[in-house]
């Protein structure tokens, strides 16, 4: 019984953190939430560039396929 007990109150416990967690949240100014939100990655060769143009989407896709790494998903296979 003692058991059940100090789980109980652990569980209260951790939801009563979650509840102080959602409430400091909801307090920070909308601006802070979409500086909070995006984190920059580093992807290679897509952020080599400031910027590319292509005049196809047939020239584009053939240069993600011989440029880009597999990994970052811009494969058509």
């Amino acid at each position: 019984m003692e058991r059940a007990r100090s789980e109980g109150s652990m569980a209260n416990a951790e939801q009563n953190s979650e509840w102080e967690d959602f409430k400091a949240a909801a307090r920070r100014p909308i601006e802070q939430h979409v500086r909070n939100s995006f984190i920059h990655t580093y992807k290679p060769v897509l952020d080599d560039a400031e910027y590319r143009s292509f005049d196809t989407m047939e020239e584009y896709r053939r240069w993600c396929k011989e440029n880009l790494p597999d990994w970052l998903g811009y494969s058509r296979d």
